[in-house]
């Protein structure tokens, strides 16, 4: 799903010191404080969309998503502002109200000029409910908008495999590698077209140089076994899998599913079997 939209745009005067600092804290991570002084802003103007913006998205980074869509629905009532109904779709979203997240965004999509974030929200929420086709249907509409956005480009090709034309995707994805070479999305999409076309040299191959860059990401790590495992390098695939293992313990149902599905792979009876073999304490 797409990250959060960005901030809304000011309005009126600039934002107050107090909020300056609730910004700050939120991009050093410090999320409780962000909280804290978002809402000391909130007291004392609950028409301030930015503040909104901070205490929502500072709750939504502690899982509390639930708690951050009364003050969204606030003002959004008060202000027509495509970020924080876009922020909103998110929450309820996260909150597991997506039907309401989707109807919130197809408003707002609906709006012109258009804000992308909307377009790209929506369609994450359309993938997580299984509505593949929709969600292809809101990107390719928002790229005849705004033909030239990367991203778009790159969300497109994304979902275009998990509706079977991984050869639209894997044109797109070729296209894109020679436009934006260094883009951090545009390998590992092409890479998961090229594993579930099961050209797994190639895919494998990839899967290296987006891990030379990024060593400690499981899920490429995982991908990366998985195409091992399947050119028969069983040492290599298990090796790559103890490191997506290593210290994430929420891993196991992946890489069990990675290794027990594989054509070279093997089958445990028990998960703490798999566990000892991969070296993860159970």
């Amino acid at each position: 799903m797409p990250k959060p939209p960005p901030p809304s745009a000011n309005r009126g005067p600039g934002p107050s010191p107090v909020l300056q600092r609730a910004v700050v804290a939120l991009q050093m991570g410090q999320v409780v404080e962000a909280e804290r002084l978002a809402g000391e802003v909130l007291k004392a103007n609950r028409t301030d969309v930015g503040a909104a913006s901070i205490l929502a998205r500072a709750l939504m980074a502690q899982n509390r998503n639930e708690e951050a869509i009364a003050p969204l629905e606030r003002a959004a009532r008060r202000v027509e502002d495509a970020g924080i109904e876009t922020l909103l779709g998110a929450a309820l979203g996260a909150a597991g109200r997506r039907n309401e997240a989707i109807d919130v965004l197809r408003r707002t999509t609906a709006r012109r000029p258009p804000f992308l974030p909307a377009f790209q929200e929506l369609a994450g929420q359309l993938a997580a409910a299984g509505r593949i086709d929709q969600a292809v249907a809101v990107i390719e509409s928002a790229i005849a908008l705004a033909p030239g956005t990367l991203e778009l480009q790159i969300l497109l090709a994304q979902l275009l495999p998990d509706c079977n034309q991984r050869n639209r995707a894997r044109e797109i994805l070729e296209k894109l590698r020679i436009v934006a070479p260094g883009h951090p999305a545009i390998l590992p999409a092409l890479a998961r077209v090229l594993l579930l076309d099961g050209d797994y040299a190639a895919a494998a191959e990839l899967y290296r140089q987006v891990l030379a860059q990024r060593p400690d990401d499981p899920l490429t790590r995982l991908s990366y076994s998985a195409c091992l495992l399947e050119m028969g390098d069983r040492a290599g695939g298990e090796a790559n899998l103890r490191l997506a293992l290593r210290g994430r313990p929420q891993m196991i149902g992946r890489t069990t599913a990675a290794l027990t599905m594989s054509s070279h792979g093997r089958f445990f009876f028990r998960p703490s079997g798999f566990a000892k073999f991969l070296g993860e304490p159970r």
